[in-house]
């Protein structure tokens, strides 16, 4: 069986998987431009002194993944860790490992101690970010209703829209990341 660590190292980097998305790709780049790491925080500190492996489950037509990457290249570039990413699709065996509430559900990112131990696991969204799409979703018509394509279609693009610019979602990743993260690295 493929360990974590093996899966790390014959996957991309993050960088290559963001410059090889095909969709979602100027979105992913627009928050990444945006978003800035924190500069008063221990958490990039410890991160850079324990210089984990971080593994990203992702794909890119995922907009949970579409935002979330790219705050995580962010934090990665600040701590200088490396980070790599496999496909969700072309892994199953992977992700059935790390299934959210029984779903294939992505990104799921995976803190690699240098022994090659998952230490942590985080994702597929923030809480905040979570309660939003459930609060969305509460207002769907039943799927029989002659409206609830529209409706599906419009919040999608509601939800896009607030992932990209919502700027207070992508701090409430951050702060997700770190508080599943700055724990595991403290033992």
């Amino acid at each position: 069986m493929t360990t974590e660590q093996q899966y790390f190292e014959n996957a991309k980097p993050l960088a290559q998987y963001m410059d090889d998305m095909t969709t979602k790709k100027e979105e992913s780049f627009s928050i990444y431009e945006k978003f800035d790491v924190p500069a008063d925080d221990e958490f990039i500190q410890v991160l850079k002194d324990r210089a984990p492996h971080i593994l990203v489950i992702t794909e890119d037509w995922c907009g949970d993944a579409m935002m979330n990457n790219a705050i995580l290249r962010k934090i990665a570039e600040a701590a200088n860790v490396e980070v790599r990413a496999v496909y969700r699709d072309e892994n199953l065996d992977l992700i059935d490992q790390y299934l959210t509430n029984g779903g294939r559900s992505i990104p799921v990112y995976l803190l690699i101690s240098k022994d090659g131990e998952v230490i942590s696991k985080w994702g597929p969204r923030a809480e905040s970010v979570q309660q939003f799409v459930m609060d969305g979703r509460a207002k769907f018509p039943a799927k029989e209703d002659p409206s609830f394509e529209e409706t599906q279609k419009e919040f999608y693009a509601q939800m896009s829209n607030e992932f990209v610019n919502n700027q207070e979602f992508h701090l409430a990743v951050y702060e997700a990341i770190r508080n599943a993260w700055l724990p595991a690295l403290q033992k």
